[in-house]
């Protein structure tokens, strides 16, 4: 079987924070998957050897454990008596074990268990720890399961949710459609070809009209012997088909594939739209994006935008270095994210010691109060260089954004304010035409 790792940066927070339970009756795998687990997920790992003190662990805490790793066989539980255990007091679970046959993976599949990892092979324990990073991180991926039949739906909504997902069901594809709209973090829709009100060709169809695959990944899926079924899904914009009946673990490796490919898709959109030093909005998102917010807020009396720089920069580099000037820039884009973070309004490094931001529906008097907290706040963010004190300070210049205006005249608008604030002896904001 085929294994994603899960797309997400160790810094992120996991989404569910309880602990991962380990139940393995070798100490020496069992430190070794404690290790592991503990320094991919930052989360607390607890560990138990046998079916007795599995009992304890989770008796004390029943609540406590997000997800739990077992043993196919245990010394007192030699028949999976460890994951019935576990599955029936609701703690999702990954089976490892050494042997494997047909029969094994019946015993296996019939305890609604995540996944099932082969113990025999060099690769066991990364394959573990990459198996319960990807069921933590399904549990951030929406799926819109579309079947009029109810029973197929909720079979393969089930099967889904067994694997950590959040799922949305819908009965037709008006009412996919409708819930879309109503969901805009739905990532994958899996949809039945013959439904009475629009087929899957025409649903995908409409789905691609409003979606591009970026956004949304389309998977079809069709209990037909015809062939001809799944190229017509991928020919209206499909991205996968799935036939029935199918392995849980096809369906599982397929609908992971196409979530991993969704999230390396916006890590690469995220990667081009941002700046490589600072991590904020690079100059390129900033003027695509820009224009596109000042129009969402016509409604409101005015927009206003304001350009800040870091006073004295040059002299900084060239007396410091540019390390010790990158760092500076770093505690710079710190302030500024702190400032705008969930407010709305748009923040970008423009460039060198330059940054701007873009205030969609702030009047130009109120963004420059706005801007004066800001530059208050920079010139107490001082930089400790061995055993000398760097003082910074910013010069800012703010206009007003007029939607009949061109944007790049706005800028130079602010431009012109920020050449005033510098003239009138920097660490200060100016209002252009003030």
């Amino acid at each position: 079987m085929k294994y994603r790792t899960a797309v997400r940066r160790k810094s992120e927070p996991i989404a569910d924070p309880r602990k991962i339970l380990i139940v393995e009756d070798s100490r020496t795998f069992a430190k070794a998957l404690r290790k592991l687990l503990t320094d991919e997920t930052e989360l607390s790992v607890v560990t138990c050897a046998s079916l007795n003190e599995l009992h304890e662990v989770v008796t004390e805490e029943p609540e406590a454990y997000g997800i739990a790793v077992v043993d196919l066989n245990l010394p007192d539980a030699p028949d999976g008596e460890a994951i019935d255990f576990t599955v029936q007091r609701g703690i999702p679970t990954i089976v490892f074990t050494g042997s494997f046959d047909v029969e094994t993976r019946s015993r296996i599949m019939a305890r609604d268990v995540i996944d099932y990892v082969l113990k025999n092979n060099e690769f066991a324990l990364d394959t573990l720890v990459t198996a319960v990073k990807r069921a933590l991180a399904n549990r951030e991926t929406r799926i819109l399961v579309v079947d009029d039949m109810t029973a197929a739906r909720k079979h393969l909504a089930r099967t889904l949710a067994i694997q950590q997902y959040s799922v949305i069901e819908a009965g037709s594809g008006a009412e996919a459609l409708s819930l879309l709209a109503a969901n805009p973090d739905i990532q994958l829709v899996v949809c039945d070809y013959n439904m009475p009100d629009m087929d899957g060709y025409v649903l995908t169809r409409k789905i691609r009209r409003l979606l591009a695959p970026d956004k949304v990944r389309v998977i079809g899926i069709s209990s037909t012997t015809d062939l001809a079924v799944s190229a017509g899904f991928l020919k209206a914009g499909a991205n996968d088909f799935i036939s029935r009946p199918f392995m849980p673990e096809e369906l599982q490796c397929r609908i992971a594939n196409n979530a991993d490919t969704l999230a390396q898709l916006k890590q690469l959109q995220d990667l081009a739209s941002r700046d490589y030093l600072t991590g904020l909005f690079n100059r390129r998102h900033f003027f695509e994006n820009g224009p596109k917010l000042v129009t969402t807020v016509q409604a409101r009396p005015s927009s206003a935008v304001a350009i800040l720089d870091v006073d004295h920069f040059k002299q900084l580099n060239d007396t410091h270095g540019h390390d010790v000037g990158d760092q500076l820039l770093e505690r710079v884009a710190r302030c500024l994210r702190d400032s705008v973070e969930g407010t709305g309004n748009l923040l970008a490094r423009l460039g060198g010691e330059e940054f701007v931001i873009l205030f969609p529906g702030m009047a130009p008097a109120d963004a420059m109060r706005f801007c004066d907290h800001i530059r208050l706040d920079i010139s107490h963010a001082a930089l400790q260089v061995g055993a000398e004190t760097i003082s910074v300070t910013a010069s800012i210049g703010v206009a007003m954004v007029d939607p009949a205006d061109s944007f790049d005249h706005c800028l130079r608008a602010a431009d012109r304010a920020l050449y005033a604030a510098k003239q009138q002896g920097r660490n200060r904001v100016c209002l252009e035409g003030a």
